[in-house]
C-alpha cells in the first residue's frame, strides 16, 4: 500500500461507505473473521456468552454486515479452502514458530506481573504489562472450523449469500471480479490484487468509531502507472513480500520497484545484484513457484453462481442468537427490523445501471455551452466570408486602373 501511496497515488481513491451504494462487493470472510476475533473484546478478552462461549466474530459479522447493507452494499462471503501448499510449507511453519515465541514472551510477562516485578523495554521504560499481554494474546488469536462454520450459518438466516473457496479466499474474491459477478473485493489483504481483482476496497469492514478512511484501489490504474503488466506486478509484489515464499535479503520497497522496472523480471534482476549483499537462497527464494500460484491459482468454478440476497429468517435468527448464543432478544430484534428496512434498497438500482455501456440516453440534447460555441464559430465563419468578399470587390477597380494606364 505504501508503494502505491508514493509511486502511483492515481490509482487510490478515497471513498465513504455510501459511495459503494448498489455495488456487489465480495468480501474476504476468513479476514473478517480473524479482525473481529481480535477487535471485538472487553477488559481484554473475546466476548463470550455465559457458558464461556466466543461470541466476538457472530457480532462482529451481525453488525458491520448490517451497516453495509444500510448502505445499500450487496455483500458476498468468501470463505478459505484448504491452504495452498507452499503456504503450509514456509508461512504457516513460520507462524507455528512465531505462537510459540510469543506464548514464552506471554508467560515470562504474566509472570512478571503475578510477582509484581517490573519490566523494561529497549529505551528504559516501564513496559506496561497488561497492555503487552493483550497485545500477544491477539497475536495467538486463531480461527476455528466451528467458527467459520457458526458464522456461514448466521449469514444463511441473514439471506446474505456466501462461498467456500477450493483454496485461498482472496484468490476466489478476484476471480468473482474478473468474471464482472462483483464490483470489487473487500478486504486488507493486498494480495487480492496480485490475484488480479479489477478493485480492491480497504477498510470496508472496520468498526466506523476507528473513523479510517476507505480506499478503493483500481488494479488497472496501477498497471498503467506503473508502467507494467500483470506478470510484471507479480513480480514486484514477491520482491516485496508474500505469503508464499522468502524474499532476496536487502531488498527494500524502492529498490524492488526499481529492479522490475528496469529487468521486468525477478529472474532476470537477479543476475545484477551484487551476490555478497543480496545473497539468494533458491531453496527459500521459490519465486517462479509462487509466481504460477498467482497468476494461475486454484479458485473455486463461479461460471454458474447466481448470488441472491434473500429475506432473513427471523426465527432461525432469534432460535440461533438468542436461545443458542446467548444474545439479547431485543437487539437481535432490532437487528432483524434493520435487515427489512435495507431489503427495500437492495432493488433500488445505481445512475448507471440504467443505460448500457457506451450508449447516450434516447431523451440527450446537446451541451447549452457547446451549442454557443457553436453558433459563436459559425458566425465567425460567416463574418470572415463576407469581409473576404468586400476586400475583393475594393480592389478590383484600381487593378483596373493600372491595367488601362
Amino acid at each position: 500500500m505504501k508503494v502505491l501511496q508514493e509511486n502511483a497515488p492515481g490509482c487510490i481513491r478515497e471513498q465513504t461507505i455510501k459511495s459503494f451504494f448498489g455495488r456487489k462487493i465480495a468480501i474476504d470472510a476468513s479476514m473478517c473473521l480473524y479482525q473481529f476475533l481480535i477487535a471485538v473484546r472487553q477488559d481484554g478478552q473475546n466476548l463470550a456468552n455465559e457458558e464461556g462461549e466466543v461470541t466476538s466474530h457472530l457480532q462482529g459479522f451481525f453488525y458491520r454486515t448490517m451497516r453495509m447493507l444500510d448502505a445499500g452494499i450487496k455483500p458476498v462471503y468468501v470463505f478459505d479452502g484448504k491452504p495452498p501448499e507452499m503456504k503450509t510449507l514456509g508461512e504457516l511453519q513460520k507462524r507455528a514458530e512465531r505462537r510459540k515465541e510469543t506464548n514464552e514472551l506471554l508467560e515470562s510477562l504474566k509472570a512478571a506481573d503475578r510477582d509484581d516485578e517490573q519490566r523494561f523495554d529497549e529505551n528504559g521504560e516501564v513496559i506496561d504489562t497488561l497492555a503487552e499481554v493483550d497485545k500477544l494474546e491477539r497475536r495467538l488469536v486463531r480461527v476455528t472450523r466451528e467458527q467459520n462454520l457458526e458464522v456461514q450459518t448466521l449469514l444463511t438466516y441473514m439471506g446474505i449469500p456466501w462461498i467456500e473457496a477450493t483454496c485461498e479466499a482472496e484468490a476466489t474474491c478476484a476471480e468473482l471480479s474478473k468474471k464482472g459477478l462483483v464490483y470489487a473485493v473487500g478486504t486488507e489483504d493486498m494480495d487480492a490484487l496480485t490475484f488480479g481483482s479489477t478493485k480492491l476496497i480497504r477498510n470496508l469492514t472496520v468498526s466506523e468509531s476507528r473513523g479510517l478512511p476507505i480506499f478503493e484501489i483500481d488494479f488497472a490504474k496501477i498497471l498503467q502507472i506503473l508502467e507494467m503488466n500483470h506478470s510484471e506486478f507479480v513480480d514486484l509484489c514477491i520482491l516485496l513480500g508474500c505469503d508464499y515464499t522468502g524474499g532476496i535479503r536487502g531488498i527494500g520497497p524502492h529498490r524492488a520497484l526499481e529492479l522490475i522496472q528496469k529487468h521486468r523480471t525477478i529472474e532476470a534482476a537477479i543476475p545484477t545484484l551484487d551476490a555478497v549483499k543480496h545473497p539468494v537462497v533458491d531453496e527459500e527464494f521459490q519465486y517462479q513457484a509462487a509466481a504460477d500460484l498467482f497468476l494461475n491459482a486454484d479458485v473455486a468454478d463461479v461460471k454458474d453462481v447466481v448470488f441472491e440476497w434473500k429475506k432473513p429468517d427471523e426465527d432461525g435468527l432469534i432460535t440461533f442468537l438468542c436461545t443458542e448464543k446467548g444474545f439479547s432478544e431485543e437487539r437481535v430484534r432490532n437487528g432483524i427490523k434493520r435487515l427489512l428496512e435495507a431489503r427495500k434498497h437492495m432493488t433500488q438500482q445505481r445512475l448507471e445501471g440504467w443505460f448500457k455501456p457506451g450508449a447516450a440516453p434516447a431523451t440527450a440534447v446537446k451541451n447549452p455551452a457547446k451549442i454557443a460555441q457553436e453558433k459563436r464559430l459559425e458566425e465567425e465563419k460567416k463574418k470572415a466570408a463576407e469581409a473576404k468578399k468586400r476586400k475583393s470587390s475594393s480592389a478590383q477597380p484600381d487593378a483596373v486602373k493600372k491595367a488601362r494606364k
